[in-house]
């Protein structure tokens, strides 16, 4: 189901960036038209101005005297006999008035020679490029008038649109940025279904020779030479008890990799803080006689969790504070409300952690690299199930070094 979730995502994702980006390419050629019919309608009311001042403001045109014969290039009729300069004059004032900044040639028709004679290629940089031919053919049915040519229109066009063409070169990278990502998460999840086939396949091969070793284990123990001789109770015991607690490493990885494809499923219920983690507490004394452990909640605290994970989450935080500390355990176990809520807190007397290490404990497979530590089985496991209960609950954690020595871990459960 979340696959196809996914897929569905991503096709939707695609059609909208595409979508948004044609749309874009539509708007870009549109405003790209508009902007070349503005530009043909004031070059052509520029040049019927000059029209008329070069036929001495006699308004005796029957027709429109500009005619569009190409994308870029114009004829004007002026019925009358004109000196190039006053031309040229009367061009650079009118272009000036209607805005029209671009360079441009023009040429006038001689009716002496019957030719186009060139005039002047009028630049906005005062330069004139000499390497530019620029073709005017003669038109028939005109005895007096001249031709312009825009040579940079196209580029002159382009841009003045400098903001959509950024704005479609954004929404490109933006695709690409998606398309790169979407990638990346694709390769991430394979990449995650790979590592947990591995480790469910790693795990249930283990189980077996393992099973196999705890009931010869368990069945040598009761020979009666083994019982005779306590070297070999000693040994016997250390293999049963490693043995053990292999088994329920593999079982928290077993565990960790079904909740990942699974999910957790939880069964919330009323907890009395108080009896609950004093018997925990109690339990864990029994294995270790040199841990201190204080409990200060008030008996009328409680709080709405899953038991089972609830008493996993505590194991696992009382656990840590006994394997990482160098000195005699001591741990104070506190608890308090305000108008947000419920706050469990763990401070233990321990090693402490680096200060850039925190953000990380919580991740699977994550372990603070110290002397301390390389002595300590473990897969690093552990705080990445905390974290995941804590989620599954709408809880938060967090963890702080205290100021003298070791940390505090704190649990938040909101009203």
């Amino acid at each position: 189901m979340k696959i196809k979730k996914l897929n569905i995502i991503i096709t939707l994702g695609f059609v909208a960036i595409i979508g948004i980006l044609i749309a874009q390419l539509l708007w870009v050629r549109q405003a790209y038209n508009l902007e070349d019919r503005k530009f043909n309608q004031k070059v052509s009311i520029a040049l019927q101005e000059v029209a008329e001042k070069l036929s001495g403001g006699k308004t005796s045109f029957t027709e429109n005297p500009v005619q569009i014969i190409a994308n870029d290039y114009y004829v004007v009729n002026t019925n009358n006999e004109f000196h190039p300069v006053v031309l040229e004059h009367y061009l650079r004032t009118e272009f000036n008035r209607f805005q029209v900044n671009t360079d441009y040639v023009y040429a006038l028709y001689n009716c002496h020679s019957d030719k186009m004679i060139y005039g002047k290629y009028m630049s906005k940089n005062q330069e004139s490029p000499s390497d530019k031919v620029i073709n005017f053919p003669k038109h028939k049915n005109l005895i007096y008038y001249f031709s312009i040519r825009f040579p940079d229109k196209t580029t002159y066009l382009i841009s003045s649109l400098r903001f959509w063409y950024l704005l479609t070169f954004a929404l490109i990278i933006i695709l690409l940025v998606y398309v790169y990502s979407i990638y990346t998460i694709i390769q991430q999840k394979k990449f995650s279904e790979l590592q947990r086939d591995f480790i469910n396949n790693m795990t249930h091969e283990f189980k077996t020779p393992l099973s196999s070793i705890l009931l010869a284990s368990e069945s040598l123990s009761k020979q009666d030479t083994v019982k005779e001789s306590p070297k070999l109770q000693t040994y016997t015991s250390i293999i049963i008890n490693q043995s053990y607690k292999l088994n329920n490493h593999i079982e928290k990885i077993l565990n960790i990799a079904k909740n990942d494809s699974s999910g957790l499923s939880l069964k919330p219920q009323k907890i009395i803080l108080l009896p609950f983690i004093q018997e925990i507490a109690d339990t864990i004394k029994q294995k270790n006689e040199d841990i201190t452990i204080i409990i200060e909640i008030e008996n009328s605290f409680s709080i709405i969790a899953d038991e089972f994970h609830f008493t996993n989450i505590i194991y696992n935080i009382l656990d840590n504070s006994i394997k990482y500390c160098e000195t005699k355990p001591q741990i104070l176990i506190s608890a308090y409300k305000d108008s947000k809520g419920l706050y469990l807190k763990f401070k233990d007397n321990g090693m402490g952690i680096p200060a850039k290490n925190i953000p990380h404990i919580f991740e699977k497979f994550y372990r603070v690299n110290t002397k301390k530590s390389e002595g300590i089985n473990g897969f690093g496991l552990g705080l990445f199930y905390v974290k995941k209960i804590i989620r599954q609950h709408n809880w938060k954690i967090s963890v702080e070094n205290n100021k003298d020595r070791g940390i505090t871990t704190t649990i938040f459960s909101p009203f």
